[in-house]
């Protein structure tokens, strides 16, 4: 079962500097993500949301593929790559999963004009080599799907032990 984890810091790179360490600890195998999501919260007060996953261009190149493939079948092979790149667009467009983006939008409103958030939904982790490397970026837990000792035990890793 994956667990979700959001991170708050006090300016608008802390998010994507502990990112950055995420996914050296992802080339590593420390850690795996199903999702995660970066919003920064400008000074002004509005937020912007850098999703990890980009669903339409992952979708455009399958679309593709599997267009070529067919119209290779058919003897139409780019009519079919470009029905198809159209088709895993759109598809990749209306396809959501992972965090949920009302959630973040919601959680976001909660972080500080100027500072950032990391949403993280961890599949697997070897905890404490992660929580070791992620120490340093100093962040403050803000929700997690955890039982409250789990999180007790998170937060007091990061230095704000209740």
């Amino acid at each position: 079962m994956s667990e979700l984890i959001v991170f708050a810091f006090p300016n608008e790179k802390g998010a994507s500097e502990m990112d950055e360490a995420i996914n050296r600890l992802k080339k590593e195998q420390l850690i795996t993500l199903d999702d995660a999501a970066i919003v920064v919260r400008n000074h002004d007060g509005k937020v912007k949301v850098k999703q990890a996953v980009d669903l339409v261009g992952t979708g455009t190149v399958g679309g593709a593929f599997w267009g070529m493939l067919i119209g290779l079948l058919f003897w139409m092979p780019w009519l079919g790559m470009a029905v198809g790149a159209i088709t895993g667009a759109i598809a990749g467009k209306l396809t959501d999963y992972g965090i949920n983006d009302d959630f973040i939008h919601e959680v976001a409103e909660t972080i500080e004009p100027g500072g950032s958030g990391l949403f993280l939904l961890i599949s697997k982790w070897t905890e404490d080599k992660v929580l070791d490397e992620l120490a340093t970026f100093n962040p403050k837990v803000v929700r997690t799907s955890l039982s409250k000792e789990e999180e007790h035990k998170l937060k007091a890793a990061f230095g704000a032990g209740e």
